[in-house]
């Protein structure tokens, strides 16, 4: 069954992040996974494209600002603890910066059956 919730609900960690896992909305193909804040919630609500917060720049970026690969959001969604995000959204370019589609292109091996 289908429930609402607000930006205002969701659980941030103690460093004020939520992981978000990246879906193209018309494939089901999970393209990325990246972190956001509140701010980047927000943005991402207001502007319809995706924002994350960089742990490692220690800043916001709008992804395919540089790259052109702009990700459209279609929904936005919370899982059941409202600690983990699901953006689905048209990706029409590649969604790694390596390039690929996806971030998930290295199977791992090794007694996985």
């Amino acid at each position: 069954m289908e429930q609402v919730t607000t930006a205002a609900e969701l659980k941030y960690d103690d460093c004020g992040l939520i992981p978000c896992v990246v879906q193209q909305y018309d494939t089901s193909e999970v393209l990325m996974v990246a972190w956001m804040n509140e701010e980047s919630v927000g943005l991402t609500l207001k502007t319809g494209t995706t924002w994350f917060w960089s742990r490692s720049r220690q800043e916001l970026w709008n992804k395919g600002a540089t790259s052109g690969n702009m990700q459209e959001v279609r929904e936005l969604w919370a899982d059941c603890d409202s600690d983990t995000l699901l953006v689905k959204v048209d990706s029409p370019g590649p969604a790694c910066h390596t390039g690929n589609r996806t971030c998930f292109f290295k199977r791992v091996e090794g007694g996985v059956r």
